[in-house]
Order: C-alpha cells, then structure tokens, then sequence
C-alpha cells in the first residue's frame, strides 16, 4: 500500500488485458508481501507470461464467473490494468452473473471509454468489491517528474509541450484521447480510436509523403489523461513501442504527465530512447 492509500487486502485481484503491465503489477504486488490473483481476458492476456502467477481465465461478459473466483480466494481488492480493445455489445456472450447488470452495462457502452470504465467499476463496487489503481500497489511503475534520458527538451519543445497540454486539457470532456503531437506550435495530430500507435505510424507517413515540413527532431509527443478521469483506470502508458513511434514519425521527444502515466519496461525505454537521441520527460500537473 502506498502511505495515503488504501489498506489494500492479502490478495489483490489484477484483471489482466494485454501487454507487459499486468506482469509488472503483479510483480510489484508480489514485492509487497501480498498475492497476485490474475484474471487473464482471453484474446488478450499473454497465456504464457500468466503461468508464472496463481491465475484464472475468463472471457469478456463472464462477469458471474469472475465474481465467483475472487470471492472464492477471499480477494476484496480489484485492479484492471492492460490493453482491451473495446468490444461491440453483441459480440459479448453474457454469463448469467451479467445479465443480473445488464441494464447498467447496456448504459456504460453509451458514452466514451472512461465513461464506460468507471461505469464498469461502479457495478464492482456495489457488489462490495474496492477498486484499486496502480498508485495504491505499484506507484514505482509510474513516471517520475522530469528527464529520464541524456537528452532533454529546449525552449521550443517546452512550448510545445505546453500547447499540447492545453490542447488535451480541452478536449477531456470529448472523452476522445490521451495524446497530441505538436510540431513548433502547431498541433498536428491528436489520438482517437486508434490509439497512440497509429497515431505516430500516420504521422510518420505523412512526413514521407512530404506533408510534414518540419525537419526531423522537432516536435513532442504529448500524453497525460484526461481532466476529471478516473485515475484508477486506463493510464496512459509509455513504452519502448512508443520510441520506436517517435523515432519514426521524426519527433524530438516525449512528455507525460508525472505520476498519472505508467511506464513499461523503463529500462528497454531509456536505452532505446537514449539510442536514437530522444528525450523523455515527466511533467508535473
């Protein structure tokens, strides 16, 4: 538990998506004495990597069987953390645990994804569940303030970085994205549905079709979550996936928000951001 958190129980549920972050967190939960209890989503867990953990596999909809697993481990404390692609409602093979909150479920799929999160995570907690988030069991996996790598942003990169801000500080209440790409003040692209990825990977197309003046170096990759979101869920998240995206698209470097973005495999990240010159910096709210 962290110093101002919550008194976090002996076993701490992770519902698990894709990617490295569950593993991390688990992990760290590890380091703190207590017990990792991973909920693998299949199609989307890495089933390899959850052998190492006590784990269970569900499928998205299978919210009777889930509850049922971690009442049976005497687990209180739930966390979601990976990536999950948002699926359509139709495509969801309800169990019936699900049906029981079909109604605020069909309600939650009616707004953006922080909307449907935090909606997703009040039905927890009516059922007497607490939901955590990584600052109560892992607040080491997010980033610090300030630079992480040799290089660091100059003036114009810090004007950039603060239009970017603004820029996502405006569009919170849209619920449409975590990221902006600003190019010497001007904002050049922000994240939808597609995600930061192919954010960058457009962006760096378009500086091959010549669409992107700016010579290569210039411009920051924003990200931080949105104003009023729900801290506890969907974090925007770095990792050596992203330099590679910066890399390409000819940015100068990266900045997030300090301790609200988590930070996957920091040493790969460090070292393959160092290698092609780089910055990353942690900026504080």
């Amino acid at each position: 538990m962290t110093a101002s958190g919550p008194q976090i129980g002996a076993v701490v549920g992770v519902i698990a998506g894709g990617g490295v972050l569950p593993f991390a967190v688990a992990d760290a939960v590890q380091a703190r004495q207590m017990t990792p209890l991973l909920i693998g989503l299949r199609g989307f867990c890495d089933p390899t990597a959850i052998e190492r953990f006590r784990h269970h596999w569900i499928s998205i909809g299978q919210y009777g069987r889930l509850k049922r697993l971690l009442r049976a481990a005497d687990c209180h404390d739930v966390m979601f953390i990976g990536s999950v692609v948002r699926p359509s409602l139709t495509s969801v093979r309800l169990d019936w645990g699900a049906f029981r909150v079909l109604p605020s479920v069909m309600a939650a799929y009616r707004g953006g994804d922080d909307h449907l999160l935090t909606s997703i995570g009040r039905i927890f907690e009516g059922e007497g569940f607490r939901l955590c988030g990584v600052k109560d069991v892992a607040p080491e996996l997010l980033m610090p303030p300030g630079e992480l790598t040799r290089a660091a942003p100059d003036a114009g990169h810090r004007t950039d970085i603060a239009r970017g801000r603004a820029v996502l500080a405006a569009l919170s209440p849209f619920d449409i994205g975590q990221a902006a790409i600003v190019i010497d003040g001007h904002v050049v692209a922000v994240e939808d549905i597609g995600g930061t990825d192919a954010l960058l990977a457009n962006l760096a197309r378009l500086r091959t079709q010549g669409k992107i003046a700016a010579r290569a170096g210039r411009g920051v990759l924003v990200k931080a979550p949105k104003r009023g979101q729900d801290l506890r869920f969907d974090l925007p998240t770095l990792g050596p996936r992203t330099i590679e995206g910066v890399a390409a698209a000819g940015l100068g470097g990266i900045a997030v928000a300090a301790g609200n973005t988590l930070v996957a495999e920091p040493q790969a990240m460090i070292a393959a951001a160092d290698k092609a010159g780089l910055f990353v910096t942690g900026v504080l709210e």
